[in-house]
């Protein structure tokens, strides 16, 4: 038995309300908000959030193969999931591959991960989007960031891969050349009716015909497409029950790109019970589908974060800073020195620490510490540590500081003391909260960011946020 072993999302803490961007520029507003990866995201960080929820879900797995699909990838000519694996800790005898240039790519990755699954190797995929539209532009309302994580093998399976389907088709829809920020899309009729309904109608009827079912017999049905038309008039061309509808968080994400099919899936997963199936297709440059049947190893399962919690535990952005964000708007930086770049030999020999943060324990006398050390801080003794993870540990807020001179785009920076539980003691830069409401002893947890950006160098460490 092949199937989803576990599962992760991630939807950032920032909200753009849609009527925020109407009163701004006077176009019509849609309505509900749309998730906004914060300055210090992008896909590879949402990425790790996601994965470190799935491989915290199923204890005990080890993938030996990493799929990491976006749209939006940091860098262009480099592998992105080599830091994601270093991130969550992945050996290094494992095969990463990333996955881009089409929407497609988040579900396209998890039929490879299956693919891969069936040969016998337990493998992850991961896909997030930061998706980036131009001002005034229908995409810069519709669409959102986030990211989803599965682990795909065939022990302790809680949706079982019941059938697969994959039609490529080419035809100009949306496309953005390299050095474009900005996607182009054609007359949204043309791919309306000459591809998205046909292909959606295909798809579903191969992948029906391969399992033996019909649409009305699933409990859950997600349907993804760039143009949320189609969506909607081929459910009504198959009529499908709307409770059969999976929640497209159009009210409340919005569309996440490759990840977005993904980011459903798990939302209906959380609400599965065995014996439930889930179809699931996606349109884009084709189209790829697949038949989910809920095992009852799924009723023992719990997500390590919910979509529902994430979604409630939101802080409102201006329009205003979300265009200084994206770099859309230009401002004036600090009145500081721009950061230097990041030098490749101290990163590699860091890398356990930078990435995975992994610190130290002296086996004398037990003591945690971070960044790891030689020499105990309190024993003194030299050379007596092993690894100790941090990553994962919760700590509480000692004393906190603020710094509004220092570079950033969302001054002021946060500079908290972290205790850990279990010991160790970390200052280290506060996201994703409020600076108002930060207090001494409040729990958080920790977080991989992108600290900056210099000469194209991606400088990724780890802050602390509030507890979600």
């Amino acid at each position: 038995m092949v199937g989803l072993v576990s599962y992760g999302s991630y939807i950032p803490y920032r909200r753009l309300k849609r009527s925020a961007i109407a009163g701004v520029l006077g176009v019509p507003s849609g309505r509900g908000e749309r998730a906004v990866a914060s300055f210090d995201e992008d896909s590879v960080s949402m990425a790790v959030e996601a994965l470190r929820d799935a491989l915290k879900a199923a204890p005990g797995t080890s993938p030996q193969a990493l799929f990491f699909a976006t749209t939006t990838p940091p860098y262009g000519e480099k592998l992105n999931a080599a830091i994601i694996g270093a991130a969550v800790r992945l050996p290094v005898e494992i095969r990463a591959v990333d996955l881009t240039g089409s929407t497609r790519a988040g579900l396209s990755g998890l039929l490879q991960a299956i693919d891969t699954a069936k040969a016998g190797t337990c493998a992850a995929v991961t896909m997030a989007d930061t998706r980036l539209a131009a001002p005034e532009g229908r995409l810069e309302q519709q669409t959102g960031d986030g990211a989803a994580a599965f682990i795909v093998g065939n022990q302790g399976v809680i949706a079982e891969v019941e059938a697969t389907a994959s039609f490529t088709r080419e035809f100009l829809d949306t496309w953005r050349a390299p050095g474009e920020r900005f996607a182009h899309s054609w007359e949204e009729r043309f791919a309306l009716t000459q591809a998205y309904l046909p292909l959606f109608q295909r798809a579903v009827s191969a992948i029906c015909e391969k399992s033996g079912t019909r649409p009305g017999d699933f409990t859950r049905v997600i349907l993804d497409a760039p143009n949320p038309r189609a969506v909607d008039e081929f459910a009504r061309a198959i009529k499908l029950n709307p409770a059969q509808m999976s929640d497209n968080f159009a009210l409340t994400v919005g569309q996440t790109g490759a990840a977005h099919p993904g980011l459903m899936l798990a939302g209906a997963l959380q609400s599965a019970r065995p014996g439930d199936r889930i179809l699931l297709a996606s349109v884009a440059d084709g189209a790829e589908a697949l038949v989910l049947r809920i095992t009852e190893a799924a009723a023992g399962f719990r997500p390590i974060h919910s979509t529902g919690s994430m979604i409630e535990s939101k802080g409102d952005v201006s329009y205003a800073n979300y265009l200084k964000w994206r770099e859309i708007l230009p401002t004036e930086p600090p009145r500081r020195p721009d950061p230097e770049r990041p030098a490749a030999p101290p990163m590699l020999r860091a890398e356990k620490w930078k990435y995975g943060l992994i610190g130290s324990r002296c086996t004398a006398c037990g003591t945690p510490q971070l960044p790891p050390q030689r020499v105990c801080v309190k024993c003194r003794v030299r050379d007596k540590m092993e690894p100790y993870e941090f990553a994962d540990r919760a700590g509480r807020i000692a004393t906190y500081a603020f710094d509004r001179l220092a570079y950033s785009l969302n001054p002021p920076v946060i500079n908290v003391v972290v205790d850990f539980v279990g010991g160790g003691r970390f200052l280290c830069e506060m996201t994703d909260c409020e600076p108002e409401r930060v207090a001494i002893g409040d729990e958080v947890e920790m977080t991989f960011r992108r600290l900056f950006t210099a000469d194209g160098i991606h400088n990724y460490f780890w802050k602390a946020r509030p507890k979600r």
